[in-house]
């Protein structure tokens, strides 16, 4: 029996034309508020998996067979007309590759605009009212001048907070972060992960968090479940998953990360102390080396892992 608190329930395997068996029997449950990373090497599957769960798998002549049980009902029933009420409004995605996802040819505040009216009815000040709203949650400048700008005329990381405002408009159940931080600096990277963190906890969307990237992932997210050949070979709380890896695969991924060697290696203390919310930074064991920063003040409800 489904439980009161999960938010998604996905059994699914999808094909593509030229590429059989690209997800096979993949399963995994999101709970209510929680923060799963999605990791996996390029080719994995990770991305046709956030198709799958927005029904976009037709644009890419992908077909799916299973289920996507969210908040009760299998979207892989639905139509295209039920999905498009739920792409957007219940399920929220940012992208990567920022100013590439924005139009270049409309200003901020109409394309922000667009996000609102696709879900919501009211005049042009309601619609003004709804975008400054969207700007200022993301720390963005929500002025006239601001708003008026095209995508040429802001920065990359400006570019990423307007399409997670745009993602966030309607306060969705879950928002899907596909590679959010791929194409950012390093501190644009932590700034926006300090972001998606907040928007976890003020407002308590769920954020399947996709990424290669394990560092930040093990800055955000309660559990981890790795993605290889288009299967999850392993899921689990995020301390147990770094620290006590159980398949070959997860072994030998971990072993390519130089902040997990012997030098940089987060304690279990640190990491168990950040799975229960500390505002605690992941220091290494040697005082010397990089520390692994863990998101101040991220609230986490760490789950068991899931049969897989």
């Amino acid at each position: 029996m489904e439980s009161d608190q999960t938010l998604l329930q996905v059994d699914l395997r999808v094909d593509y034309p030229n590429k059989p068996c690209a997800l096979r029997g993949v399963s995994f449950r999101m709970q209510r508020g929680e923060v799963l990373g999605l990791v996996g090497e390029s080719g994995s599957g990770k991305s046709t998996i956030a198709l799958a769960l927005l029904g976009l798998l037709g644009c890419k002549d992908g077909r799916a067979i299973g289920h996507i049980v969210f908040q009760g009902r299998d979207l892989m029933k639905a139509s295209e007309r039920e999905m498009q009420r739920v792409r957007g409004r219940e399920i929220g995605l940012v992208m990567q590759s920022p100013l590439a996802s924005l139009n270049p040819a409309l200003r901020i505040a109409t394309q922000l605009g667009e996000a609102w009216r696709a879900h919501a009815k009211g005049d042009a000040s309601a619609r003004t009212e709804a975008v400054c709203r969207g700007l200022e949650r993301v720390g963005l400048p929500n002025n006239e001048e601001f708003r008026r700008r095209y995508p040429s005329q802001i920065s990359v990381g400006q570019a990423q907070r307007v399409l997670i405002a745009m993602a966030a408009m309607h306060m969705p159940a879950l928002l899907i972060a596909d590679e959010p931080t791929s194409a950012l600096d390093a501190v644009t990277q932590m700034e926006i992960l300090n972001m998606v963190a907040s928007l976890n906890r003020e407002m308590g969307t769920a954020v399947l968090y996709i990424s290669h990237d394990l560092q930040s992932v093990a800055s955000i997210c309660q559990r981890i479940a790795i993605l290889h050949d288009g299967e999850i070979v392993e899921c689990g709380r995020t301390e147990a998953i770094l620290l006590r890896p159980q398949h070959s695969y997860t072994q030998r991924l971990l072993a390519c990360v130089p902040w997990l060697q012997s030098h940089t290696f987060p304690s279990e203390r640190v990491l168990q102390s950040a799975a229960r919310g500390s505002e605690e930074w992941a220091v290494s064991i040697d005082t010397q080396s990089t520390p692994v920063p863990m998101v101040p003040g991220l609230k986490s409800r760490c789950h068991p892992p899931m049969g897989y």
